[in-house]
């Protein structure tokens, strides 16, 4: 008899980002990769804030990324699961049957339990299933997310005003500091419930607290914000919590977190109430027993973009997939162009005191925001090789 060749498994990607790109390159070589992304540009969502101050361009043509790898880079949304037939529809009209689903589609600013109906959205789909690519409508107009810095910088070009930035997190300090230096004629209020840099070292907090002093963005802690108007501002750029867009798989009945809506998986990043899907970056609530609970960042997703693949290809093999190995090194924050601060972290992500401030730190962040992209064009060429760079793994 003649051997049958056996079929490449069929692996469908929901989301582009770091984790969703990572793992489809990775992936190329031993499966039939289906990406699906409305978008043909990859953003490089680390810099939103530089877009926000005047950057021009912040992505890049995925066409260009995914060329001579075989991935299939379908332009649509999912806009629902079947998980007992394999099969992902999109708004294309395209039903895409699966052996392996990886769903990375990433996370969004949580604007529950706000009255921000009318924030420009751009980029982020209220339901939770990935951008949306329209406006969100609404009676205000003055408020902003990162997803809408596009919108946010025609609005600071439009001429002075006050802005408050809500939110004391590292988005919230990266784009206080780079739009009040790039846009003195703007009076910056960071305005926070807590403290500002509440995961940074004292440290690490105070060169934070002295850069935004130079910069005149006046720090107002134990201010709680419940909506636009309380900000009292001409614009309000809303940089709180972050939530997963996981309304595709709670709705497809997969375990979700209630709180952050992130998928349940086990420790190989398989999903907790159907192993046949994985997910990765902001999506899956991964944690690691050095680590703990892994949170939204690029550091992260990279890591569990390439993880998921790894494992992929393990099973394809007959191996049973090994858990996720990872932890903490350090935490990098943009202090505008000049500017910087790199914390070191313990595995589990708290805080030492050790830290590297100033322009030395700005130049450090910057080649740390660029090897992101490095080695994404790096799994493109060499993907056998991606596991094997620290920080990224198996």
């Amino acid at each position: 008899m003649k051997s049958v060749a056996r079929q490449r498994l069929r692996v469908v990607v929901l989301g582009g980002g770091y984790a969703g790109t990572m793992a489809a390159l990775r992936l190329a070589p031993y499966a039939q990769v289906t990406l699906v992304d409305p978008s043909d540009r990859f953003t490089e969502r680390v810099r939103l804030h530089e877009l926000a101050a005047g950057r021009p361009v912040v992505d890049h043509s995925r066409a260009a990324m995914l060329h001579g790898t075989g991935i299939e880079h379908l332009a649509a949304r999912a806009t629902a699961l079947g998980p007992d037939a394999r099969a992902v529809h999109t708004d294309c009209g395209r039903t895409l049957l699966y052996d392996r689903l990886v769903y990375t589609l990433g996370s969004h600013t949580d604007l529950r339990g706000t009255d921000l109906r009318g924030a420009d959205l751009r980029g982020t789909d209220p339901r939770g299933t990935g951008p949306s690519g329209a406006p969100a409508r609404g009676p205000w107009e003055r408020a902003f997310t990162a997803e809408s810095a596009a919108a946010l910088h025609k609005r600071l070009r439009d001429g002075p005003g006050t802005l408050a930035v809500v939110g004391g997190g590292l988005t919230g300090i990266e784009m206080a500091a780079e739009i009040a230096e790039s846009h003195p004629g703007w009076q910056v209020r960071l305005l926070t419930g807590g403290v500002i840099g509440a995961g940074l070292s004292a440290r690490g907090r105070e060169h934070v607290r002295t850069v935004l002093d130079r910069l005149h963005v006046r720090v107002e802690e134990g201010r709680r914000v419940a909506d636009g108007d309380d900000a009292d501002a001409d614009a309000v750029l809303w940089t709180g919590a972050m939530a997963a867009a996981g309304g595709l798989a709670r709705d497809a009945g997969l375990d979700t977190d209630p709180v952050t809506g992130r998928i349940l998986v086990d420790g190989a990043l398989r999903s907790a109430s159907h192993p046949d899907i994985y997910a990765a970056g902001d999506a899956a609530a991964a944690r690691t027993p050095r680590a703990g609970a892994l949170r939204m960042a690029c550091a992260t997703a990279l890591p569990t973009g390439s993880h998921v693949a790894g494992a992929i290809i393990a099973e394809s093999r007959g191996a049973a997939p090994r858990p996720l190995s990872y932890a903490f090194f350090v935490q990098c924050v943009s202090l505008g162009r000049h500017d910087g601060l790199i914390q070191s972290l313990r595995a589990d992500d708290t805080p030492r005191e050790r830290v590297l401030t100033g322009r030395p730190a700005a130049r450090v962040k910057e080649q740390v925001v660029r090897n992101a992209v490095r080695v994404l064009r790096l799994a493109a060429r060499r993907p056998d090789i991606v596991g094997l760079i620290p920080g990224i793994g198996r």
